[in-house]
């Protein structure tokens, strides 16, 4: 359960907002994480260990007082005797409703500005990726052409029929990943070849053999692709380190592969960010 749905749920009754609002050093969890607490329940995290069970602690006895409000600044190596060394201040206050609004709003914004991944291919291999993504801050589509294959995935999981998956390409967003691995050898080929044609996106992988990536190699060469656009593609997906075919060991190693790349290239993003903000300002 999200913080925001915790906080709807025992807002009434009482429930204490736990927010790391500053992170120095090495810390658990970065400034922002949150984590909500009731008498007898939380939901989220502030990174667990001492640090996570003290501020519960804390949190339950300001509940069974009727304290609003606490801010601690806390040391974790000296204070909590955790290794990681850094330094924290955490807020702790009962949760209004205006807390409540803060939080769904922030909530939202987190889930918008997820990386999207479209996942072409709903058979066994493609069912176990996008299970596997649907636990991770991802926008996760699954997009296949036949009926009745994408029952029972889990919600946060956007299943789409269409005919052909090829025009879901055109209209996935900027820096979206692209995992093609359907039925067909043929769809697979024009899939990757539209992906990489875009020229914009964060990842194109396509399951196969060497055959199969030499093979649509030599076909999107003669149709007119460019070779450096080849250097993006990832085929096979997973890595060829682990040898095993097993479609929940593929998922598994291909999820690993697409967080590593989406969230390394969103992340120097926002260092970019910060440092054109930080650059701006010392101008301004």
């Amino acid at each position: 359960m999200s913080v925001a749905a915790f906080l709807a749920r025992h807002l009434a009754d009482g429930a204490i907002l736990v927010t790391l609002t500053r992170a120095a050093g090495s810390t658990p969890r970065e400034a922002g994480a949150a984590m909500a607490v009731s008498p007898n329940a939380i939901a989220g995290t502030i990174g667990g260990g001492q640090l996570e069970f003290h501020c519960l602690d804390i949190a339950r006895t300001m509940l069974e007082a009727g304290e609003t409000e606490r801010l601690l600044d806390i040391p974790l190596g000296p204070q909590m005797g955790q290794c990681c060394g850094g330094r924290v201040q955490v807020s702790l206050r009962r949760a209004t409703a205006a807390d409540l609004a803060m939080q769904v709003a922030r909530e939202r914004a987190e889930a918008e500005a997820r990386p999207a991944v479209l996942v072409f291919g709903a058979g066994h291999t493609g069912r176990a990726l996008v299970e596997a993504l649907a636990l991770l801050p991802l926008r996760v589509t699954l997009i296949d052409d036949r009926d009745g294959v994408m029952d029972g995935l889990p919600a946060a999981v956007t299943c789409v029929r269409m005919a052909d998956p090829v025009a879901a390409i055109a209209t996935a967003p900027t820096g979206a990943a692209h995992v093609v691995l359907t039925h067909s050898h043929a769809l697979d080929y024009r899939l990757a070849e539209a992906a990489l044609q875009r020229g914009d996106a964060a990842y194109v992988g396509m399951i196969g053999s060497a055959t199969k990536r030499a093979r649509f190699e030599a076909g999107f060469l003669r149709a007119g692709g460019r070779r450096e656009a080849l250097s993006r593609l990832t085929c096979p997906i997973g890595g060829a380190d682990v040898d095993d075919k097993r479609p929940q060991v593929i998922a598994t190693l291909t999820a690993a592969e697409l967080v590593r790349s989406l969230l390394r290239k969103q992340q120097a993003s926002r260092g970019a960010g910060a440092e054109e903000r930080a650059g701006h300002d010392a101008t301004a």
